[in-house]
């Protein structure tokens, strides 16, 4: 493998690892405990790594389309620890996103400087570029309302009791849906990389690399 790949798989896996210690960190200020008891208020990526989430489907999709998507093991949460019972499960299914687009705004916002002085390397902008455009693009992604994304419970927290049984379905078969969207859809992708970009235009002065 590419060693450029390897680089940016790293990257890729502390993203998602970061976005899932929001998760736990969110919940356990919330009152519950139950992923700081489990170990999962770590950076170390041996707590966090699915085998399918975190390293065959990001490879997969960063050799075939030149970007990858991936997750980690949920964070295990329980939300009668929570504090706040109403929108509990809201403030924890954000952090994950927030925590990606606070890292893109970070590199984004200096890559932005390093550009404007003109003191800027092809390959630390290219390194730059890869960390604004996939933490963007895992925030997205994540933002999607169908289960397991985090937009899932975004939207199960304001939708009405009259709308159970959409949400039975949805959590019944959220995830083979998900996966017809990756793999059989080719314009969700496009979808993605045309919010992506737009967000990391605006961000940074200038297109991906």
């Amino acid at each position: 493998m590419d060693i450029s790949i390897i680089f940016f798989l790293i990257i890729l896996i502390f993203s998602i690892i970061i976005h899932e210690v929001s998760h736990g960190t969110v919940a356990n200020y919330l009152g519950d405990p139950t992923a700081k008891y489990a170990g999962r208020l770590t950076l170390n990526p041996l707590k966090h790594l699915d085998p399918i989430g975190s390293v065959f489907l990001p490879i997969l999709l960063i050799l075939t389309t030149g970007r990858g998507i991936g997750w980690a093991k949920p964070v295990p949460i329980n939300p009668y620890n929570f504090r706040d019972q109403k929108y509990g499960a809201l403030k924890i299914a954000i952090a994950g996103p927030v925590s990606n687009l606070i890292i893109a705004l970070f590199f984004g916002l200096l890559l932005r400087i390093l550009i404007s002085l003109n003191f800027i390397l092809p390959s630390i902008y290219s390194i730059f570029s890869f960390i604004v455009s996939i933490n963007i693009l895992l925030a997205v992604f994540n933002l999607i309302p169908i289960p397991p994304l985090d937009g899932s419970h975004i939207l199960f927290t304001f939708l009405p009791a009259s709308m159970q049984r959409t949400k039975i379905f949805l959590g019944q078969f959220g995830f083979l849906i998900l996966l017809f969207f990756i793999f059989f859809f080719p314009p969700f992708f496009n979808i993605l990389n045309y919010i992506t970009n737009g967000i990391f235009t605006l961000i940074v002065g200038a297109p991906p690399f």
